[in-house]
Order: structure tokens, then sequence, then C-alpha cells
């Protein structure tokens, strides 16, 4: 029987460095924490109802302003001139 620990069962020692790096940079983005009381939960549902409704009749906007007139983006803005370069000689 072997007395003592061995080298595989060893554990390593936890490394303070890498938890002093993550507490050091959070991260980045809006921390939101959802509402408890009814009455939050309620202003809050209501407020992103009106977000979406929103964001969709400015969707909707957009989309009516961009098909209003012709799409000429693929097409040349002038028309093709006839060539006259070939000229008759009398």
């Amino acid at each position: 029987m072997v007395q003592g620990k061995t080298k595989g069962l060893q554990s390593k020692a936890s490394n303070t460095r890498h938890a002093a790096k993550a507490a050091a940079n959070p991260k980045k983005g809006k921390k939101y924490i959802p509402p408890k009381k009814q009455a939050l939960v309620k202003s809050a549902t209501l407020q992103r109802d009106l977000t979406a409704k929103i964001n969709r009749s400015i969707e909707h906007q957009m989309v009516n302003a961009a098909s209003a007139g012709k799409l000429t983006i693929m097409k040349n803005a002038a028309p093709p001139e006839p060539s006259s370069s070939k000229s008759k000689r009398p």
C-alpha cells in the first residue's frame, strides 16, 4: 500500500490570478434584473409591447418608403443613346 499522496491524485492549487482577472473585467452589456412586484411586472410587459409595436411601425414605414418609387439601383439612370457612329458616305 502506498502511503501519502501520489503524484496523480494531488490537486492543483487554485489560481487566484485568474479569479482576480475575471473580477477586474466584468461582462459588457446592460444588466437586467426582472421585476418581482406585480405592478412593475405589468409595467415592464407594457413597455416591452409598446417598444415592439413602435419598431414594427418604423420598419413598415421604411418598407413603404423604399418601395414607393422605381427601383433604379441595378438599372442605368440614363436611357441608352442610339449609336450614330456609322454614317453613310454619298
